[in-house]
């Protein structure tokens, strides 16, 4: 086990390094930090803007590979430069996480524990009035792009707030800066509402994983070991949940893994829609920004978080399936 856990280490490491790189040379030979400051009134001279581009690393003058080298050197010491204004790449990434980690934590376990149960539930009452009524609303769900979704629901909220008379619902932004305590708390949650139905129901939500479900239950209900499980006196409902739903759950807790990992850049849309300003918002304007280092930083965190949640996906399934042994 260990010098399995160890030589997934090494591989990942590489893998990490080899994706950010290439990230880096992508985002370096194709974006223009220049011309955020060519065409100000009064113009900027020139020597001036090389000297702001050289002490950012992001000067088109230089040698790529001479860049790529300086931002290498520092990631290795944890250090992934300037934005293009200046501002640290360390401490923007490590806001956004850290607003991203609130907002999809949440929807994603949501989704995934909802989705499951639904389809489960599903295949144990195949052809049945609920198994057609929830299958028809996943398709549903499922064919609504992720951006319709959440302006819908934006839509719907403020009209029933203005219907009201009052906020019943926050739909846009993180919080309200000027409530402290409790009360900060509490709204805090209530800006969460929307984001999170958004994030748990649609194409990569619950609607997703019960169609997942399903179709795996379905699979297992007849297999010989669950009919085993019943004959030698067990209750349907204590074989279903033991044997059946365990096996069922490997497909849909292999997603849910890297669901994880790549929800920290993958819910895009949703930030932008509700004002959150998470990583995936960030990659947005980084590239609009011409921002070199962020974009390279975002897609840095990206691949491991990615990695990271293959090896999860190996854990999820070895404890699931008692049939997997790593020699």
């Amino acid at each position: 086990m260990g010098k399995y856990l160890l030589r997934r280490l090494a591989i990942n490491v590489i893998l990490v390094a080899v994706a950010a790189s290439l990230a880096y040379m992508l985002a370096a030979t194709t974006m223009n930090p220049r011309g955020a400051y060519e065409g100000r009134q009064p113009p900027v001279p020139e020597a001036v803007i090389d000297a702001t581009l050289d002490a950012y690393n992001l000067n088109d003058k230089t040698p790529v590979l001479q860049r790529y080298a300086t931002w290498a050197s520092g990631v290795i010491t944890g250090d992934f430069g300037k934005t293009w204004n200046g501002g640290s790449v360390n401490d923007e990434m490590g806001r956004r996480v850290w607003v991203s980690l609130r907002l999809l934590l949440i929807g994603t376990i949501v989704g995934f524990v909802v989705g499951v149960a639904l389809g489960a539930w599903s295949a144990v009452r195949q052809y049945k009035i609920s198994d057609r009524v929830i299958g028809v609303s996943a398709f549903v769900l499922m064919a609504i792009p992720v951006f319709v979704l959440a302006t819908l629901l934006a839509i719907g909220t403020y009209n029933l707030n203005r219907g009201l008379g009052f906020t019943l619902i926050e739909y846009t932004g993180e919080y309200n800066p000027k409530l402290a305590g409790w009360d900060q708390l509490m709204n805090r949650l209530n800006h969460l509402i929307l984001p999170t139905i958004s994030l748990s129901i649609g194409v990569s939500g619950a609607a997703f994983y019960s169609r997942i479900q399903r179709n795996m239950m379905l699979d297992v209900l007849g297999q010989d070991f669950v009919r085993t499980a019943m004959a030698k006196g067990l209750r349907r409902r204590t074989a279903l949940i033991k044997h059946a739903l365990r096996t069922a759950l490997i497909p849909s807790a292999t997603y849910f893994a890297f669901a994880l990992g790549t929800m920290f850049t993958g819910a895009i849309f949703t930030e932008k829609i509700y004002a959150w300003h998470g990583m995936g918002a960030w990659l947005v304007d980084a590239i609009n920004a011409n921002d070199v280092n962020s974009v390279a930083a975002v897609t840095f965190f990206a691949a491991v978080c990615v990695l990271a949640a293959g090896f999860l996906s190996d854990l999820l399934v070895a404890a699931l399936d008692p049939r997997v042994r790593v020699s």
